[in-house]
């Protein structure tokens, strides 16, 4: 069997974390083929990023140029397509990412292959496993076809370890690409201290029943307590109450943190899906029949009101006297 390509997303301070999962898939899958895993990575500025990611990879593609450096799928995908021929590639991996969501497909499109998405585990050469109306069933799907194509689930492969002894790193001239008439013309991004939410190990997230964005501030100091990222339901982001960058669920983030405190949330299948995969889940809604009990490891029923401010009472507590 041929190589398998990852498709490595990287940022001002080298390698994105976020792609580790997909490092780790596509090494399984490798040994599943029998082929080497090499790392393809697409931008602007790679040195850093580059050396960074041979330590996961036996071979490291980075298409660097400056007409490369925003992330526009229509520039970007030619490059992955042009990575897997450059490979002889079976197989073209990558984060389920808001990036990897628009670059992958397209790849897949140039290269004529079928595309599996959101897989959580790896099955065989061309096998995956994926999540199926909203988590509550998980099917299995075989890719036919020379290349197959499959982004990978976050939360769902543990990051792999960094090896002594580097792969060999390439820099390759840039593959032909029309944008299409496409540009970007700014990036409009929130700034915070507080861990990314989808890697955060604790994630703190509010409800409709948080009633306003002002009454959200209780719980970023519980987050911030915590050293968590803070999150929130679809009804509380539609809402206006925060930002939708916070969104946790089948149509905003998902995560998987060791600890996952739902606030005021009542526990829609949508948002399930994105968070019931948490080690240890904490709810707590004044609503004893609300459905987020079905699923949470520990819950109380009570309104946030008294329960928020006692639970940080609590932690600094805990915190002064360790």
């Amino acid at each position: 069997m041929g190589a398998v390509v990852v498709f490595c997303e990287t940022d001002d301070k080298g390698l994105r974390s976020a792609s580790l999962p997909a490092l780790a898939a596509g090494s399984e899958l490798a040994k599943r083929q029998g082929g080497e895993l090499v790392a393809v990575l697409v931008g602007g500025n790679l040195k850093t990023a580059a050396a960074e990611t041979a330590k996961f990879a036996a071979k490291v593609l980075a298409y660097e140029h400056a007409s490369l450096a925003a992330p526009l799928a229509e520039t970007w995908a030619p490059q992955l397509a042009d990575a897997v021929k450059r490979a002889g590639a079976t197989a073209l991996l990558g984060t389920a990412t808001s990036t990897g969501k628009d670059v992958l497909p397209r790849a897949g499109a140039l290269l004529g292959a079928g595309m599996a998405s959101d897989v959580t585990a790896v099955l065989g050469p061309n096998r995956f496993r994926r999540p199926a109306y909203a988590g509550n069933a998980l099917e299995e799907v075989e890719v036919a076809g020379p290349v197959v194509v499959a982004s990978v689930r976050q939360t769902a492969f543990a990051a792999p370890a960094p090896s002594a002894s580097g792969g060999a790193v390439e820099v390759v001239a840039p593959a032909a690409a029309d944008a299409l008439g496409s540009e970007v013309v700014g990036l409009h991004a929130n700034v915070s201290a507080r861990p990314d939410l989808g890697e955060a190990k604790v994630v703190v997230s509010g409800g409709r029943g948080m009633k306003s964005g002002e009454n959200f501030k209780v719980l970023e100091e519980l987050t911030d307590l915590l050293g968590g990222a803070l999150g929130a339901s679809r009804a509380a982001a539609d809402a206006g109450m925060v930002p939708n960058d916070l969104q946790v669920g089948q149509t905003g983030k998902v995560v998987a943190p060791q600890l996952y405190i739902a606030v005021a949330i009542s526990g829609a299948i949508q948002h399930l899906a994105g968070m019931k995969g948490s080690k240890v889940i904490v709810a707590i809604n004044k609503d004893p029949e609300a459905p987020i009990f079905q699923v949470a490891d520990y819950g109380l029923v009570d309104t946030w009101e008294k329960a928020i401010p006692a639970l940080i009472a609590a932690v600094k507590k805990l915190k002064a006297a360790g």
